[in-house]
């Protein structure tokens, strides 16, 4: 196998130098989840000059707190939106190609409980499995008690009649967004976290670039654009307002937000490789127990929320929820006090014409775009798996609205992220020790750097976060903790032990003290209810 190319340095001096130079660019992108990040990949290489602006950290938000899942959707089926299910099926197929040191076939068995339920959801599934075609991971198949026992060891035997076993994947989401960043950084393309969007640059009644800050500094910079796309997720309403009132136009909000919790628990309480699925709890929401990075994830809830926190909290009702429903299906329930980290996406659901924010279960998670009279262009709404058909859609906008020149067309769908090894050798990619094993190609350059063999925590070594911050435009604890590492999201009291010695890198490497105290503060949130 061929060994991965020296990574670009992401020296944040560099970064901004570039920023403050004068130039026009083709696309400039405010939003550094997993939409904003398919675009600046897409546009980088067909050819477009892109900036990409993130006011925190790349995937701070929605992006870094999904369900883990790279799927069509079952549920979208049972609501027979075939045509979203299929695209998300061709796209799951697309990033496991793509990007198989990040994302990996998972098997999930659905245990009945009735007589009906095996044949009602297997029947289904089957659809589920046509819809895949040749893209499928793997047969649907129907079975006995005994046998979904045994692909579910600690699942409740009472009254079990058997079960549905069917294929879908699973992802790193936050490190998938740093490959995405790496990748289109690679093509060329300028992206910035940390510096923040403070609003529109209009000329002549059109948007024509983007006034940001430095968030480190309180440098304000202009940035000249030709095409400005707003893909802040739940946030995007502020600044397609921003845009109306500065063009004397008002604009309706087109997002419900809806609130996803997850908890996390040990592999004690369900052990083994396969994922289980209830398609149907007590007030209709799907739960998911996901095994996960050496964990297990429980989720999730769809609950309306209007306040817009980048660091929301469940709801006391929400965490009881998932804990009762999961007492249900397991033979040993986790209590609360079993929680080792408890973390909350808010999903930007574009809303109905005539919604009344009564409910978000039933809201489509198919994504928009608009363009405004001044055009800016906003994307909204969506999910990860189809991110990068949401990016083509996007570019495929923008030249419709003549903000953008002809492109020549997309070339995302075959083209494997930094770190992939080549198609042939795709499974060594996985064969990396625990830690290692998501850098893929780029594991032994990991390797190679100061502190290897240095631990910090279980998974992450002192070089791990000299890489983070050399190459994935890691500034702070959390950004290592949280995205780099998954630490806090699988056991927030570990993650705040190992803290301190992460800091202590951190500030070698950046040649400044780096706090701890918020991080610490944050940590604690994650496995306490306020």
């Amino acid at each position: 196998m061929s060994a991965s190319p020296p990574p670009l340095s992401t020296r944040r001096a560099d970064l901004l130098d570039r920023l403050r130079q004068p130039h026009t660019y083709d696309l400039a992108i405010v939003g550094g989840g997993a939409t904003g990040l398919g675009v600046a990949l897409d546009a980088t290489l067909r050819g477009l000059s892109v900036v990409l602006l993130e006011s925190h950290d790349f995937a701070k938000g929605t992006s870094s707190r999904a369900t883990k899942l790279v799927h069509g959707g079952v549920r979208y089926l049972a609501q027979g939106n075939i045509s979203l299910v299929s695209e998300a099926l061709h796209e799951r197929t697309n990033l496991l190609h793509n990007a198989p040191h990040l994302a990996q076939p998972l098997p999930f068995v659905m245990p009945s409980y009735q007589w009906w339920q095996a044949p009602f959801y297997g029947v289904g599934l089957k659809a589920y499995d046509l819809l895949a075609g040749k893209a499928g991971l793997g047969h649907t198949e129907f079975l006995s008690a005994a046998q979904t026992r045994t692909l579910l060891p600690t699942v409740n035997p009472q009254h079990l009649c058997g079960g549905v076993k069917y294929w879908d994947g699973q992802f790193d989401d936050a490190r998938l967004a740093l490959v995405l960043a790496r990748t289109a950084a690679a093509q060329g393309a300028l992206m910035v976290n940390y510096c923040e969007a403070l609003g529109l640059v209009h000329a002549n009644g059109r948007v024509a670039g983007v006034h940001c800050r430095d968030t480190e500094t309180g440098q304000k910079i202009e940035v000249s654009a030709r095409c400005v796309v707003n893909a802040t997720g739940v946030w995007v309403d502020a600044l397609r307002q921003q845009d109306s009132e500065a063009c004397g136009r008002t604009s309706r909000p087109i997002v419900a937000p809806s609130q996803g919790v997850h908890l996390v628990v040990d592999k004690e309480f369900f052990p083994g490789d396969h994922a289980l699925l209830v398609p149907k709890t007590a007030d209709g929401r799907v739960l998911f127990a996901v095994p996960w990075l050496g964990k297990v994830i429980l989720g999730t809830t769809d609950t309306p929320r209007h306040d817009l926190a980048r660091e929301p909290e469940p709801f006391a009702d929400e965490v009881a929820f998932i804990l009762n429903e999961s007492a249900r299906y397991l033979q040993r329930a986790p209590l609360r006090s079993d929680v080792r980290s408890m973390w909350v996406g808010l999903r930007p659901l574009v809303k109905p014409a005539e919604d009344d924010g009564s409910d978000t279960k039933t809201i489509s998670r198919e994504h928009t775009v608009a363009v405004s009279p001044s055009g800016l262009v906003t994307v909204t709404g969506g999910k990860w798996t189809t991110y990068r058909s949401m990016a083509e859609d996007v570019l495929e906008k923008c030249q419709e609205a003549k903000l953008l020149p002809a492109l020549p067309a997309s070339v995302t769908a075959h083209h494997r992220l930094i770190g992939a090894p080549p198609a042939e050798a795709a499974t060594t990619a996985v064969s990396q020790p625990p830690g290692l094993h998501q850098y893929g190609l780029e594991a032994e350059l990991v390797e190679q750097l100061p502190g290897s063999a240095v631990m910090l925590a279980p998974h992450l070594s002192e070089a791990m976060v000299r890489f983070a911050v050399r190459h994935e435009y890691a500034r702070t604890v959390e950004d290592v903790l949280a995205r780099r590492s998954r630490l806090l999201f699988l056991d927030a009291r570990a993650a705040a032990v190992a803290a301190p010695g992460v800091a202590a890198v951190l500030a070698d490497e950046l040649g400044q003290a780096v706090a701890v105290e918020d991080f610490l503060a944050l940590a604690a949130r994650y496995v306490t209810l306020s």
